[in-house]
């Protein structure tokens, strides 16, 4: 009954996006206000219907319903009550209901949080947020049914994936398609805006919310699912360059980029184009995620569906949206002429160079992606572009990215003077280079990989410290200030030293890992980088659900014990399938990465150890970028200043 009820509030759910797509459309152009008004209640119910729907295929996966034929195929009773619940978005018809519970809920707070919103605006926003909304309704309720009963039901089901049973793939989802949905938002803002004819610095104050959350989100989502891939698979690396890992990435450096553009289009009216442009294709690369991940075109642990079927109803709505969506912005392009001008060395220039290197960089990213696909379907040639390629290509961007990124902050809008500009920075950069040079001469001369990114690491964090103190003055009361500093700042201030963390994390992990590979004996210690090991035992236990082989591992220094260590090999019965979990000594300035393998002949276990130098700074840079977002996103600007600065005169339609 209860699962009944979810896919009739699905299809009512349907009806009601298609009355929110074109009723407040009407009414915005004919300038009806009741029929505008219509937008507001009919976001809230389509979210409410769809909240029930998936609560309701939740409601049989947590009660293990085998007359669901998702549920037989993604679920089991042994299985613990986190997958059990994660088993609901495990899949593609769950992940979609998902999906789209997303553009429902960003749609449901558009209505809810949009008071400010012109009345013509805010119809058009969610006119078009419904109008995503109905695609992927039509898309689930047509092709990927997730109620669909077994007229037989089966005893009990056959698992979810072992490698998603874990608690960062639990988590790592919800996040992402947070992030990935998220930019809908600036997408409805983008075309509502070329639809109304009026893109404005209100309309940057308006948008960057929204991207904002969106950004917040993805850089959760893409971390979880960074570290989940480093302690759950085995194999020590923190991001392989997957093409599903790359749809992820895609979108974030867009978004990032989108943030930096709206912020000169609301302070000096200026990148109007660019910015509504990269509205859209923040959106477009979150649709070719969804595309690649659903169209049967790799195979991956991420990958949900193998019908090409499906693959084509997605490849038509990102046509649709994108197509209409581009032409859109081509018809409208009087309507963005820049204001502002600005000359070449100033903040906005810093800006551009910003966007362009994150634009670039993202191109790269696609081209290396999208090549091996290309190439198998248009020339049957199997080519492989792995990370040399990505490291190689990418890499020179997010360097001089992070070259530039501390002297833009410190420039002033309009027209600046450089050297003044960057003059105190220069203690800032001596810093950078003492780290860089320390690095080097501690690693004895090898790559300069580990020693650069220490440098840019510490030229972004002292960077940021000299643009808080420029912004306290000087004499007393200088702590006084920096306290009254809005969040926003703050929050810029913390974003950009999260980067530097991370990018000191990345280039310590890639330049200086140390790995060791032996079969050992039990009782016998052996040296990994000045640290010893001794595997003390290896024994079988059963987990809820699956067959574990756990080794016992004593890992010390110098005679102290630090940790004791259980790697383990599992085996899940009903999957017939196997994972890797690793043990590892977590620290702040490296990790000891444990893996254990197969018994050998002569009685030993092969056993796979890494040293891994500031690992733990990624996901801490991670975590700090995500903190200043949401300093950022908690600005009472964002809520009041849109408000302030509104017209209530009519938009001036675009002839």
């Amino acid at each position: 009954m209860i699962t009944e009820l979810g896919h009739f509030a699905l299809i009512l759910a349907f009806a009601v996006a298609i009355v929110q797509m074109i009723v407040p459309l009407v009414g915005a152009q004919k300038r009806w206000p009741g029929w505008m008004a219509v937008a507001e209640p009919a976001a809230g119910a389509q979210f409410a219907l769809t909240a029930l729907s998936f609560g309701a295929l939740m409601w049989a996966f947590i009660n293990s319903d085998f007359s669901l034929r998702l549920v037989v195929q993604n679920s089991h009773s042994a299985k613990p009550l986190l997958y059990k619940i994660s088993g609901t978005w495990g899949n593609h018809e769950g992940s979609m209901l998902l999906w789209v519970l997303i553009v429902t809920l960003f749609g449901a707070m558009a209505a809810w949080f949009g008071g400010n919103l012109p009345p013509t605006l805010r119809a058009r926003v969610l006119s078009v947020q419904a109008a995503i909304a109905v695609a992927f309704f039509a898309f689930i309720i047509f092709t990927s049914n997730p109620f669909l009963r077994l007229e037989t039901p089966p005893f009990d089901g056959r698992d979810l994936n072992p490698l998603l049973q874990d608690p960062g793939l639990a988590f790592h989802p919800p996040f992402l398609y947070l992030g990935y949905v998220g930019l809908s938002m600036a997408f409805s803002f983008a075309v509502a805006a070329l639809i109304e004819g009026r893109v404005d610095a209100a309309w940057g104050r308006w948008v960057r919310p929204w991207t904002l959350a969106a950004w917040i989100f993805l850089t959760i989502g893409i971390a979880l699912g960074s570290w989940w891939a480093y302690y759950e698979l085995g194999w020590g690396g923190f991001w392989f360059w997957d093409p599903v890992e790359n749809a992820s990435f895609m979108p974030w450096l867009l978004a990032a980029a989108l943030l930096h553009s709206a912020i000169v289009v609301e302070k000096r009216e200026s990148l109007k184009s660019w910015t509504i442009l990269l509205a859209i294709l923040a959106f477009g690369f979150s649709l070719i995620g969804t595309f690649i991940v659903r169209s049967g075109l790799l195979t991956s642990v991420h990958a949900f569906a193998n019908d090409p079927e499906r693959g084509v109803f997605i490849l038509g709505i990102m046509a649709f949206f994108m197509g209409g969506a581009l032409i859109l912005f081509t018809l409208r392009a009087r309507v963005m002429e820049a204001k502002g001008v600005f000359g070449l060395v100033s903040r906005e220039s810093a800006l551009v160079v910003n966007n362009l290197l994150l634009a670039v960089a993202c191109f790269v990213v696609f081209v290396g992606t999208m090549w091996p696909l290309l190439a198998e379907m248009f020339f049957d040639r199997k080519l492989s572009v792995g990370p040399p390629f990505f490291n190689a290509a990418f890499t020179p961007f997010m360097v001089l990215l992070g070259l530039i990124l501390p002297v833009g902050s410190v420039l002033p809008w309009k027209r600046a003077r450089l050297g003044r500009a960057i003059r105190p920075l220069r203690y800032a950069f001596v810093l950078a280079l003492a780290v860089g040079g320390l690095a080097w001469a501690m690693q004895s001369g090898r790559s300069l990989l580990g020693p650069m990114g220490l440098f840019l690491g510490a030229w972004l964090i002292a960077g940021v410290v000299v643009e808080l103190a420029q912004r306290t003055g000087r004499g007393a009361g200088r702590l006084a200030r920096l306290r009254r500093l809005p969040r926003a700042d703050w929050g810029k201030a913390v974003a950009h030293a999260g980067l530097g963390v991370t990018i000191a994390g990345i280039a310590g992990l890639t330049a200086w890992t140390q790995d060791d590979i032996r079969v050992a004996q039990l009782g016998q210690p052996w040296e990994v980088g000045g640290y010893t090991l001794t595997l003390n035992a290896v024994n079988d236990i059963r987990g809820p659900n699956y067959q574990s082989t756990q080794a016992d591992v004593t890992l010390s220094k110098d005679g102290s014990v630090i940790s004791q260590l259980q790697p383990e090999k599992r085996f899940y019965p009903v999957a017939r399938m196997p994972t890797t979990e690793a043990a590892i000594d977590y620290n702040l300035a490296r990790d000891v990465y444990v893996v254990i393998g197969d018994r050998q002949q002569n009685g030993g276990w092969t056993v796979r150890v890494y040293i891994k130098p500031l690992t733990n700074w990624i996901w801490i840079g991670c975590g700090l970028m995500a903190l200043g977002g949401l300093l950022s996103l908690s600005d009472r600007r964002f809520r009041v200043a849109a408000g302030a600065r509104k017209t209530r005169r009519a938009a001036v339609p675009a002839e």
